[in-house]
């Protein structure tokens, strides 16, 4: 404290950039983090320098920012060389994550990440310990080493009993959710991101609170259930921020584009594309037609022709390039017709799509279709 008993300039700014990061407004944070850094250095407060790097890495990542990140790889380089400064725990940890966050450095993120906590052991800096088991933890998920990954953050937790580091805590449950979710364990992914969720109630922090929005929807996708996954990833998408986040962002918009929502084709019921005879319900989200060709060519003539009736005569002609004889082809209709809406139909006892009138079968005409080209 000064002798006005304010704050010193760069604790002002290192909880001013600790305020805006919190709240998802980087740009502003990343102005009041590198004036922190500057009077850190100027005060040789190395530690604290290191600790605000970290933050600013988290938001350059965010920003996919390659560049910057190389850039934070130097800073803390030439104040080794310069400052002749210890490579600490956090730095080796900070280090790894500028490895962790560019492709094919796995192992390297690794090496950092371990030195990290024998540094951490050797000075029994329990707080450098938990970044560091988290980095690892979370290198091996990279790799899809699961079981291990697990391990270390059972370890993580048996230290969260003795200290309290609430934004590491909450990111090593979601990380524990995301290992869940690639073991297929629906049930206990989605215990691990509610809890997330619960714990942000009481240390808020936006990007970690659109993650656990991105864990529930990515996990119900996977599960099997499109409805409940678009209603989380579409809270999470209209809620950030593009220009400040657009890892985030982009990350929901693929998720989503795999349930076959597409931000340029909302409001159709159904989209079809001819090219990789993919279909996508709005509901339902992708539809999965394993190479049955006959269904798709019949939902094709019907997506052609909305409103129009085919007869069982026309069907077998264009579908099966047959002549139409009821001894064989009637039940062959029926079956094919039933399988179609089995696939396609939300609700298969009351269809919306398929109808049959007394001149034959026809896709429902108020139906908003797309067929891309």
């Amino acid at each position: 404290m000064s002798s006005k008993g304010l704050p010193l300039a760069q604790e002002y700014h290192y909880e001013m950039g600790r305020l805006y990061q919190d709240r998802a407004e980087y740009t502003k944070a990343l102005d009041h983090f590198e004036k922190a850094c500057a009077q850190f250095i100027e005060n040789k407060q190395y530690d604290r320098y290191v600790e605000t790097l970290n933050y600013v890495l988290r938001i350059s990542v965010e920003k996919e920012e390659p560049q910057k990140i190389q850039d934070l790889k130097e800073r803390l380089q030439d104040l080794v060389m310069k400052e002749n400064v210890e490579l600490g725990s956090r730095t080796h940890y900070i280090l790894g994550l500028c490895s962790y966050y560019r492709d094919g450095q796995e192992q390297v993120a690794m090496d950092y990440f371990q030195k990290a906590l024998r540094i951490a052991l050797e000075k029994d800096n329990k707080v450098d310990m938990c970044y560091a088991i988290y980095g690892i933890a979370n290198s091996l998920y990279s790799v899809g080493k699961l079981e291990e990954a697990l391990k270390e953050l059972y370890n993580l937790e048996v230290f969260f009993g003795a200290i309290d580091v609430p934004d590491l805590q909450t990111s090593a449950r979601l990380l524990n959710g995301l290992i869940h979710r690639n073991r297929g364990e629906y049930d206990k992914a989605l215990e691990c991101f509610w809890h997330a969720y619960e714990m942000l109630k009481t240390h808020s922090n936006l990007l970690l609170y659109f993650n656990a929005l991105y864990g529930l929807g990515s996990t119900y996708q996977r599960a099997g259930d499109a409805h409940l996954s678009k209603l989380y990833l579409h809270l999470a998408l209209r809620s950030a921020n593009e220009v400040e986040l657009p890892r985030m962002t982009r990350l929901l918009k693929k998720t989503l584009g795999e349930l076959g929502h597409n931000l340029e084709t909302t409001g159709y019921d159904l989209i079809f594309d001819p090219d990789s005879n993919s279909l996508v319900e709005k509901n339902l989200g992708r539809v999965d037609f394993k190479n049955q060709f006959i269904l798709i060519e019949l939902l094709h003539l019907f997506l052609k022709n909305p409103g129009r009736p085919f007869t069982k005569e026309i069907l077998v002609r264009k579908v099966w390039d047959q002549e139409y004889d009821p001894t064989i082809h009637d039940n062959k209709i029926y079956v094919t017709i039933k399988r179609l809406r089995q696939l396609i139909e939300p609700e298969l006892n009351k269809p919306k799509y398929i109808f049959r009138g007394k001149n034959g079968y026809y896709l429902n005409k108020s139906a908003k279709v797309l067929v891309s080209h």
